[in-house]
């Protein structure tokens, strides 16, 4: 007996552009404008949504947003436990971050151990100000004591389901899907 798939398309180019300006609104009035404020996209997704966040607030407010990547990887705490050798990418913080209002930025959130990397990793680059946490999926589900400062979407889902955030940048279409199986 074959397994299908089923694939249930919850947020197209538009809805996640809508979502994107709203978080760049909220983004500026929680942080009174952009001073000291910068955006670190977490490696892959996060860094394509950090990207148009910087453009929104630009278009928003007069000034740009510096903007960073991370790369998580060497953070992750199940490293060890993978057996699959990690894919290293680069960080570009080309910045201070100490001081700052840093706005973690991913795609989407679910155990929130990603994040934990993503702050463990943060640390070492400076001594920022605040983190705050931006994503455009939040699914619940999670094992550690995190949450984010802005969300797109809450899309509560179950453990067996799989949601898939496509950005143009990387396969030329946007849209988030939720993958369950038969």
């Amino acid at each position: 007996m074959t397994h299908k798939k089923k694939v249930k398309t919850v947020m197209d180019k538009d809805g996640i552009d809508r979502c994107l300006t709203r978080i760049a609104y909220e983004i500026l009035e929680k942080n009174k404008g952009t001073k000291d404020l910068v955006l670190v996209g977490i490696r892959t997704g996060g860094v394509h949504l950090a990207e148009r966040l910087q453009k929104k607030i630009s278009g928003i407010e007069t000034g740009e947003v510096p903007l960073g990547i991370l790369d998580i990887t060497l953070y992750r705490d199940d490293l060890s436990s993978s057996k699959k050798t990690p894919r290293l990418g680069k960080t570009k913080i080309p910045f201070s971050l100490n001081g700052k209002k840093v706005v973690l930025v991913d795609d989407v959130l679910f155990t929130g151990r990603t994040i934990r990397a993503a702050m463990d990793a943060l640390i070492d680059f400076g001594r920022p100000k605040m983190i705050q946490l931006a994503v455009l999926i939040d699914r619940g589900h999670r094992e550690l004591p995190i949450r984010a400062d802005f969300v797109g979407k809450n899309l509560p889902s179950s453990l067996w389901e799989a949601v898939d955030v496509k950005l143009a940048e990387e396969n030329g279409t946007d849209e988030v899907i939720i993958k369950e199986d038969d």
